[in-house]
């Protein structure tokens, strides 16, 4: 199943494995609704660039070749047992998580040359997603919705995993971007 859709000067592909629901991945993980979750997300990070911020890896890229240059975003939808091999193989750990996220990491040069500035590709066990959205009592578009923007700061080169101050600053984005998609604190007990 592949869905692709190309507005906002972004270009959005998704695709999922031959095991999950056509009609699922339609509702659950819409083109349209992608699209406005990664527009939200790129224009609150544009404004922390202007303000000084660097993306780690987009740093040696110019602002306005930045700011200019068509994004692309790849996501795949996939099931447990995939999901399982993928977090094995990619972090050595024997379980499914809820989304994997593999930065384009291109040389600055290559993407100057090239149509549009690819981010990467999210990986999301949607089994995964959907059972941590009903035990921690949240609505699963919210869910779906935070968890996307995690992995496109993931995407840009933020990793809460280095220490304290990285994962603050990384949730202090996401809270942010999230509060002006209409979507709750996902940190707030």
């Amino acid at each position: 199943m592949s869905d692709n859709l190309e507005a906002n000067n972004q270009q959005i592909n998704i695709n999922a494995a031959d095991t999950i629901d056509a009609k699922l991945v339609a509702t659950a993980y819409d083109p349209a609704k992608i699209q406005h979750l990664l527009t939200t997300a790129l224009a609150y990070m544009d404004e922390q660039m202007q303000a000084g911020l660097a993306l780690p890896y987009f740093d040696e890229i110019d602002l306005s070749l930045w700011q200019n240059k068509a994004k692309e975003l790849d996501i795949y939808i996939t099931d447990s047992e995939e999901g399982r091999e993928l977090n094995l193989e990619a972090r050595g750990k024997d379980y499914a998580t809820n989304i994997l996220s593999y930065p384009s990491e291109l040389p600055p040069f290559i993407l100057a040359e090239m149509p549009t500035l690819p981010l990467g590709e999210l990986i999301i066990c949607h089994a995964v997603v959907e059972q941590q959205a009903n035990e921690q009592g949240k609505p699963l578009a919210d869910h779906i919705a935070h968890l996307i923007v995690h992995g496109i700061l993931h995407l840009l080169g933020f990793d809460h995993e280095l220490g304290v101050t990285e994962q603050d600053e990384m949730e202090a984005f996401e809270i942010a971007i999230l509060a002006q998609l209409g979507v709750a604190d996902p940190y707030q007990d």
